[in-house]
């Protein structure tokens, strides 16, 4: 089985996603490129995240060429290969629906810096792209040309991508991000918060890159 070890971790990747409340059905998905052939193992189309296993996950290479794999890949692959074709840093793509970040998404709306956690993780704001029907490449065009040094965009009235140098980093930053979006919709409902100055966001993002943790 090609790309066998990273089709086990997807399996449990993707498990994580209805567990933090990220997806319902069969809507989100996870993929992730293997560094040494450059090929991309992502969720089947339509397939319930019960039901996921390392033999039902789509191996494509990055002109979405089905390698190995008796199912469709997810109709978000487009966007991921592009993702990955344009940013040789990204190894993991995260797309979810998630709740309180897909209302952001909604209403075309970025999340500033209002909290630490986002200073922390994000090291700035969660930036909102513009529009784009599923099926083609166009969402991965406005997730590369939006995204900025941000782990994670809005896409507007459609919901969340991630990125990281893993796909498990991409999934925790897909995490956050709802986290993040709960928070701060909740502290809309109470005031307007204020922002954090960026000099500070940049002293936060820095020490939790670089001194927090083992």
């Amino acid at each position: 089985m090609l790309l066998e070890r990273i089709r086990h971790e997807l399996v449990d990747l993707h498990a994580l996603l209805p567990r933090y409340g990220l997806v319902v059905w069969t809507g989100g998905n996870v993929s992730a490129r293997d560094p040494e052939t450059g090929l991309v193992a992502i969720k089947p189309s339509g397939v319930s995240y019960e039901d996921l296993t390392a033999e039902t996950m789509v191996v494509l290479d990055l002109d979405g060429n089905v390698v190995e794999g008796a199912y469709k890949p997810s109709s978000d692959t487009y966007s991921h290969l592009y993702v990955y074709r344009n940013r040789p840093d990204v190894n993991g793509v995260v797309h979810t629906h998630s709740r309180y970040a897909t209302a952001f998404a909604a209403v075309g709306r970025p999340i500033p810096v209002y909290l630490t956690a986002q200073a922390d993780e994000f090291g700035g704001e969660i930036p909102c792209a513009g529009f784009s029907l599923i099926g083609d490449d166009s969402i991965g065009r406005l997730v590369v040309e939006g995204i900025g040094s941000s782990p994670a965009i809005l896409l507007k009235n459609h919901g969340v991508f991630t990125v990281g140098p893993s796909a498990k980093a991409a999934v925790k930053a897909a995490v956050m991000t709802e986290d993040v979006a709960a928070t701060v919709f909740m502290a809309l409902q109470l005031g307007t918060p204020d922002e954090i100055p960026p000099d500070a966001v940049a002293s936060l993002h820095d020490r939790y890159m670089n001194v927090y943790g083992q």
